[in-house]
């Protein structure tokens, strides 16, 4: 069983944009919050892994980093798309400015905590290896996350 293309698009929209999803349940469906709040990027230095669900694990910690804030609206994601569907970034996210020693960053996550050892609702692989060396950034449209 697969999501349809229309749910796709109307999930992503309630976690990324905070659009209510009409119809689950009731007719009011699956409401979006009152405040909309952030979605949390943060870096890591390999795969926090699926069972973990902990985005403090193998989290990046070269001074000056820390996870930054996406606002959960049309302002901070696009929703676009079919098969598959897309949230991106509709701003840059610049990260910390590395006053430290180097690292790498081979994964991604998305949370909804500044910080500590918080949950992770979505994960992913860096489309590219980056050498922090001073402000390691996700260009708009960098941020892929999909549904398919």
């Amino acid at each position: 069983m697969s999501l349809v293309n229309t749910f796709e698009s109307n999930l992503l929209k309630l976690i990324f944009q905070n659009i209510g999803l009409a119809d689950v349940g009731d007719a009011t469906g699956l409401l979006p919050a009152g405040a909309a709040g952030n979605i949390y990027v943060a870096l890591h230095t390999a795969d926090p892994g699926e069972a973990a669900a902990n985005q403090a694990v193998n989290e990046m910690s070269y001074t000056g980093y820390g996870r930054k804030a996406a606002v959960r609206s049309a302002s901070g994601w696009t929703v676009s798309g079919t098969a598959p569907t897309v949230a991106d970034n509709a701003a840059a996210i610049q990260m910390g400015e590395n006053t430290g020693s180097s690292q790498t960053s081979t994964d991604f996550s998305l949370g909804f905590a500044i910080s500590g050892s918080t949950t992770i609702y979505m994960k992913g692989a860096a489309a590219l290896v980056v050498v922090v060396a001073v402000n390691p950034e996700f260009a708009i449209g960098a941020l892929d996350v999909s549904l398919d």
